[in-house]
């Protein structure tokens, strides 16, 4: 069966920076449902659309592909006394995506702490990045009637959210 749309694919990858650093690799196969559901990258998607299980892909994703650029302005310096007394490095907090916003939140993580501040980061970690997404397609069915209303795949246990 070949991948196209309302089909669900299963692939297994590595995903590397342009280094050749691995920064993801599956264990088992993943899936999505193929054809605009925002399961996979669509440069991802584009590059598999009318291959078959067994294909083989590697495909370079530049930052616009992937997880952005890296925006500046998702960097914020905030007060040291409005968050925890144990804040840490590395610790995530939903957030306004602008002052006075209350309806865009984003998740920010702490990425410096002073005594007077701390620091947080808006951008996704892979913002800015060029990454390299080589992998195998490892089954191609057509999608169950509840996975093309729900616009994603069901575990072998059916619907699992």
């Amino acid at each position: 069966m070949k991948i196209v749309k309302d089909t669900v694919v299963s692939l297994s990858y590595e995903l590397t920076d342009s280094n050749g650093v691995l920064l993801e690799k599956t264990d088992d196969a993943v899936s999505y449902l193929h054809g605009g559901y925002d399961g996979i990258f669509p440069v991802v998607e584009e590059e598999l659309h009318g291959k078959d299980v067994g294909a083989k892909f590697n495909i370079t994703m530049e930052p616009d592909d992937a997880f952005g650029e890296y925006d500046h302005d998702l960097v914020r310096v905030e007060p040291r006394n409005a968050f925890p007394e144990n804040i840490e490095i590395g610790m995530q907090f939903e957030g306004g995506a602008e002052e006075d916003d209350d309806e865009d939140y984003m998740l920010y993580t702490v990425v410096d702490v002073t005594d007077d501040e701390v620091t947080v980061d808006g951008n996704h970690p892979l913002a800015g990045k060029t990454l390299n997404f080589v992998g195998t397609v490892t089954g191609v069915r057509s999608a169950t009637p509840e996975e093309l209303a729900h616009g994603h795949t069901h575990g072998e246990g059916g619907h699992q959210h």
